[in-house]
């Protein structure tokens, strides 16, 4: 009997032996296996927004991964009651039907026999309206960022059980990136595939399923302009089976187009700017230019409002509804130099934190910076920071878990005692 632990060397070995491989695995896990993971499903179906209408796939003939470029709370409340752009309802949920989080945990959000508007605007050899013919399963995170070994054996699982529902093999299972399109915009001037980037980091050998097709079948029919990018990853003469993952930082050779696709001047997507400025994407243009945005930019998808990230202006960033501990710091959330501050008032170096989305909400977050070091006579806030003491960038922790940066002290004669300084990392 196949097992899952054979399944990369398996998939591995079809892989050599063919260039195109459709091989399937749909017993690579027990009957015991698939019965403990269908009883740990949580059912959150009663969370649908009750104008979505339910509605009857007629067939389904692929299985869709995406990323829901967000953490678990807000993933769960977009696939489930909707999307909202400043402040006006867009869409009515049931954008998914099944979400996956990042310990492995799945939730059902829709009964997988009816329709979810997951694909949107979307072709897969020929075939439009993927939606409506086929089942989406959302993994929380980021394109730009891993996903879990929890998360691949639950998708691995429920790969294997809709499988066998359906009657489907390994190459019915592809990727939101993969049957997205987009049409002509300033930066394509066809119908080109690349309108998402939506799971371009999922790798098919750790979620048990064979390297699928070998080509995009609409751009070599001609229907769609092909994107470079995705067509290295997915199609490439060397596919990669383990890639690093990118960043959601503007650079020369990582544009809006690459991190955000076509969401790149969405009014959901915002821009923090090297000089503090936050801007949503439909104001890039008028306001900065495409072609000027400086390096170092922050793109973040899938925001609501606007105020949820001036709540968390300055060095102290705070974890609430659609900013998760990646959003502020990136790949350093788990550094010793990052340091979280919990609402019951328990603090912890990124070191000590397993991973970005297991963090409570308000929990507040400083990135670069080393410390604590204490504040006493002997010892006063000059002394430890020298000049920086008043600085913007220097943070203070005060008794009551309370945090002031040093331009918002008033008279630092009159610290309370037990006072503790963060200092900036000098960065070279």
């Amino acid at each position: 009997m196949i097992t899952k632990r054979l399944i990369p060397v398996l998939v591995l070995l079809v892989t050599a032996l063919s260039p195109v491989c459709f091989v399937s695995f749909a017993d690579a896990y027990t009957k015991a296996d698939k019965r403990a993971f269908q009883k740990s499903i949580v059912d959150y179906r009663r969370n649908l927004n009750r104008k979505f209408k339910k509605i009857r796939r007629k067939s389904t003939n692929y299985i869709i991964v995406h990323t829901s470029e967000g953490g678990l709370k807000s993933t769960l409340k977009v696939v489930s009651k909707g999307k909202k752009f400043r402040g006006r309802q867009r869409t009515y949920g049931g954008h998914t039907h099944y979400v996956i989080a990042r310990n492995g945990r799945t939730y059902r959000t829709l009964n997988k026999k009816y329709r979810a508007d997951h694909a949107g605007l979307s072709i897969w050899n020929g075939q439009t309206d993927i939606s409506s013919v086929s089942v989406g399963i959302e993994l929380v995170g980021y394109h730009y960022t891993d996903i879990t070994s929890k998360q691949y054996r639950s998708l691995a699982i429920l790969i294997d059980i809709l499988q066998s529902v359906y009657k489907l093999n390994d190459r019915a299972v592809l990727t939101h990136s993969q049957v997205a399109y987009g049409r002509p915009n300033r930066w394509i001037k066809r119908d080109h595939r690349g309108r998402k980037r939506c799971a371009d980091n999922f790798d098919r050998i750790k979620a048990g399923v064979g390297i699928g097709w070998s080509y995009d079948p609409d751009v070599r029919s001609g229907r769609l302009k092909p994107d470079p990018k995705l067509a290295s990853i997915f199609y490439g003469p060397k596919v990669e089976t383990v890639r690093r993952p990118e960043s959601n930082i503007i650079s020369p050779a990582n544009t809006a187009w690459n991190i955000a696709g076509e969401d790149y001047n969405s009014s959901s997507t915002l821009y923090r700017l090297p000089d503090g400025r936050l801007l949503p994407g439909d104001q890039i243009a008028s306001r900065v230019g495409w072609g000027r945005i400086p390096k170092g930019t922050v793109v973040m998808l899938n925001q609501e409002r606007k105020s949820n990230i001036k709540l968390s202006e300055g060095p102290v960033k705070t974890i609430t509804n659609g900013l998760t501990a990646w959003t502020f710091a990136g790949a350093e959330y788990k550094k010793k130099t990052t340091f979280y501050f919990f609402p019951d008032g328990k603090i912890k170096s990124g070191r000590r934190i397993s991973d970005w989305d297991e963090l409570p909400m308000h929990t507040r977050i400083i990135v670069g910076y080393h410390g604590p070091y204490r504040i006493t006579k002997r010892k006063p806030p000059g002394k430890v920071a020298g000049t920086r003491y008043n600085h913007h960038k220097t943070v203070y922790l005060f008794p009551n878990k309370t945090l002031k940066t040093g331009d918002k002290i008033k008279d630092f004669k009159k610290l309370p005692r037990g006072v503790k300084i963060f200092l900036p990392v000098e960065r070279s």
